[in-house]
C-alpha cells in the first residue's frame, strides 16, 4: 500500500508500508483523535533519528578509548571476564 505523508507542507513523499501497520497507525491516530497518521509517522522518526545519533555518538565515544588501556589493565579484565563466564555454567 502507497501511504503519503506530509512534514507540516515542507515536503510530501510517498513510503509503502504493509496494511497491518497502515491499520495500526490510523487505529493509534484516531485515539488520538486525529484524522490522519501523518504527525505519528514524523514523530516514529524522529525518535529513530535522535536514537541512530544517539548510537553513533556513542559508539564514536567508545572508539575514541580504544588502545588506551594498557596490558596489564586488559589482562585483568580478560581475566574477570573468564571468571564471570565460567559461573555462568
Amino acid at each position: 500500500m502507497h501511504v503519503h505523508a506530509c512534514q507540516t507542507g515542507d515536503m510530501r513523499t510517498t513510503v509503502e508500508i504493509p496494511d497491518h501497520q497502515r491499520a495500526k497507525l490510523m487505529e493509534i491516530a484516531a485515539r488520538r483523535g486525529l484524522i490522519g497518521f501523518s504527525l505519528i509517522v514524523q514523530e516514529a522518526i524522529e525518535q529513530y533519528l535522535e536514537q541512530t545519533v544517539s548510537k553513533n555518538e556513542r559508539v564514536q565515544a567508545a572508539l575514541s578509548v580504544l588502545g588506551t588501556m594498557d596490558t596489564a589493565e586488559a589482562d585483568e579484565i580478560e581475566e574477570s571476564v573468564r571468571e564471570l563466564r565460567g559461573r555462568w555454567r
